[in-house]
């Protein structure tokens, strides 16, 4: 569905980014993922046209450059800073927008406010809607004209855990329904519940290209796991987990132990299998 090859977008000498060449099956959900300055918005920009750039990206089978229309027409964009009107409605707002995407006359809104739960919020100024509205808002105008493309900058990034929450959920149910979607994101739990692929960006780079449960194993990262026990249960677990060759150390009313990529499931095993109970854990 989308072919990016050797994509190159330089601002003066400085090389946001560099060499990028990927690409995304039809229905297939890819995260552009790493820190801020990492190179992902540019590399969205680029995919939208709107940066020129070095390479090539095509989008199914459309050149992005020489074909930017017909191409534009295939994706729904959801930016990371939303310009709304305040004093509009979300009906006058959608309306207005429907008009800019010219959708026919008559064409009906409510199957698109049902499905992004805003039918009760129709008649609200924007300027009266909490965040996560908000980007509900964004999405319906990304998803005006039923394009096959759904590409987002950063869409959770200025929400609280429960209206991310709420949004992911919105687009699990588009991915699927059938939608392709290119994201960015910092948050490493909306990458896990959402993407099939991560894209790891280090300096303009792509570092790594894997699904998310690989993540661990090609970046070679430990785990800390503490885990909460009995008081009873402490001791023995140290006794447990250290025999094991595990580095574990207590933690308060519990024991915290680094764990070797793909391996936590060993050590609950490892305790459950010596009888001990263990009343809660977090990962590190």
């Amino acid at each position: 569905m989308i072919e990016v090859r050797n994509l190159t977008k330089r601002f003066g000498r400085f090389t946001a980014v560099d060499d990028l060449s990927f690409t995304v099956g039809r229905g297939e959900a890819v995260a552009l993922w790493g820190a801020n300055g990492a190179g992902k918005t540019t590399a969205v920009r680029c995919l939208l046209n709107l940066f020129p750039y070095e390479g090539e990206i095509t989008v199914n089978g459309l050149d992005a450059r020489r074909q930017s229309k017909e191409v534009r027409r295939l994706i729904g964009f959801v930016p990371q800073e939303l310009s709304f009107h305040d004093d509009m409605s979300v009906a006058e707002t959608l309306v207005f927008y429907a008009r800019l995407k010219k959708a026919p006359d008559g064409f009906d809104f409510e199957p698109l406010l049902e499905r992004l739960r805003l039918t009760e919020h129709v008649q609200k100024r924007v300027g009266e809607l909490s965040g996560g509205l908000k980007q509900r808002l964004a999405l319906a105008v990304a998803l005006l004209s039923d394009p096959p493309i759904l590409v987002l900058d950063e869409p959770t990034a200025s929400l609280d855990i429960r209206s991310r929450e709420e949004f992911l959920t919105l687009l699990r149910g588009l991915k699927r329904a059938g939608k392709t979607m290119v994201f960015s994101s910092h948050h490493l739990e909306e990458i896990t519940a959402l993407a099939d692929r991560v894209l790891l960006l280090e300096g303009g780079r792509l570092v790594v290209d894997a699904p998310p449960d690989q993540l661990e194993r090609q970046l070679n990262w430990e785990t800390t796991l503490h885990l909460y026990l009995p008081d009873a249960g402490i001791d023995p677990a140290l006794q447990t987990l250290a025999g094991l060759g595990m580095p574990v150390s207590r933690n308060g009313r519990g024991v915290r132990v680094q764990v070797r990529p793909g391996a936590k499931g060993e050590v609950l095993r490892a305790l459950h299998e010596a009888g001990l109970d263990v009343d809660d854990f977090s990962v590190e």
